[in-house]
């Protein structure tokens, strides 16, 4: 640990293989990085940008590639074994790049003022889809564009979209429309992150103050708010078959919440701000080497309590209310005397 840089800190994660034995780590100074689960250890290291292009905004694998994507809107493809890669350009000031899971050859990007776009990565001479901007507002000006976070609704061609104006979209590129077929708002700060859950008919999203609400996709309604975070909201992923979601934040720790009930399963304290979070399909396991922070969570919830028991004690000043009651008087000699009114 002595030996981290800021330049290292960690962007992206994603899953390296279908049996989740590798995870691939992309890191500011543009290299991705391979760590066995099974070994414990980086086994590889690979340079896939330059640190003047931008931080990494996405990261997957199809077949036998690597597929990294930069803010400054580079998307390469790399395959494996070659040097040669393919690159497309998808625009400036990209937020997020993410893939889709049952067709991993395609791909949505979308960014500040750069709209949401799907690429398929077999023909990449121009998108396939590309959102329209929202009709002005009441005021007849233009709306402007901030796509945060993006995700594919499984099972379905549609693809739910989180702004930077506490906005959620759906769109359905199978559709003539490119419009928002759904619009929904949540809250009154920029969305930071958003994840589906298991069920289809609704999308978890967080935002800058450490806020996260259950929306429903159908009706665009709040289902409900998960509590307990205390900072902007960076990492947001819910489990592919289970009711849980995890959370992770500038507050430094890992929440994990329960969809149904909406109440706080775990929480462990990680030492350090984080920046994303990935899910095994796998079933949680708890171990035993969490015990010391689960205790010190524990004890820091117990010393919150007290101190939000304890009543507030105000002062009154006494000075002010005891000059109102003195007055001064000159006496024969000339003297100036006070007189204390009772």
């Amino acid at each position: 640990m002595s030996c981290l840089s800021r330049d290292q800190e960690v962007c992206v994660m994603a899953w390296g293989d279908p049996h989740e034995s590798e995870v691939l780590v992309g890191s500011v100074n543009g290299t991705v990085k391979t760590f066995s689960t099974d070994k414990g250890i980086f086994t590889a290291t690979r340079e896939c940008g330059d640190h003047s292009q931008g931080r990494f905004t996405g990261l997957a694998v199809t077949d036998s590639s690597m597929i990294t994507c930069v803010e400054s809107g580079l998307l390469k493809v790399w395959k494996e074994g070659s040097t040669e890669t393919v690159e497309v350009n998808v625009g400036n000031e990209i937020c997020r790049m993410r893939q889709n899971p049952s067709q991993r050859h395609h791909v949505a990007t979308g960014g500040k003022e750069n709209p949401l776009k799907v690429w398929d990565l077999e023909r990449p001479d121009k998108p396939i889809f590309t959102a329209k901007n929202v009709a002005h507002d009441w005021l007849d000006m233009r709306v402007p564009v901030w796509v945060r976070d993006i995700g594919f609704i499984p099972d379905s061609d549609k693809i739910v979209t989180c702004t930077g104006h506490h906005q959620v979209r759906v769109y359905d590129p199978s559709t003539p429309q490119r419009r928002p077929v759904l619009e929904a708002q949540f809250g009154e700060y920029p969305l930071t992150a958003l994840s589906l859950p298991a069920s289809q008919d609704t999308v978890v999203v967080g935002n800058t103050h450490g806020e996260l609400a259950i929306l429903d996709l159908r009706k665009g309604l709040v289902r409900g708010c998960l509590k307990g975070l205390a900072g902007a909201v960076r990492g947001l992923q819910c489990h592919p078959s289970l009711p849980l979601v995890a959370s992770c934040g500038l507050d430094r720790f890992l929440r994990v919440h329960s969809l149904e009930d909406r109440s706080l399963q775990h929480k462990v304290y990680l030492k350090s701000r984080l920046s994303c979070v990935l899910l095994s399909s796998r079933e949680l396991e708890s171990s035993a080497d969490l015990s010391g922070d689960v205790e010190e969570v524990k004890a820091e919830e117990e010393k919150d309590e007290v101190w939000d028991n304890m009543e507030t004690v105000t002062e009154k000043t006494k000075k002010r209310a005891a000059q109102k009651d003195e007055a001064s008087v000159t006496g024969v000699d000339g003297k100036k005397r006070k007189l204390v009114k009772k």
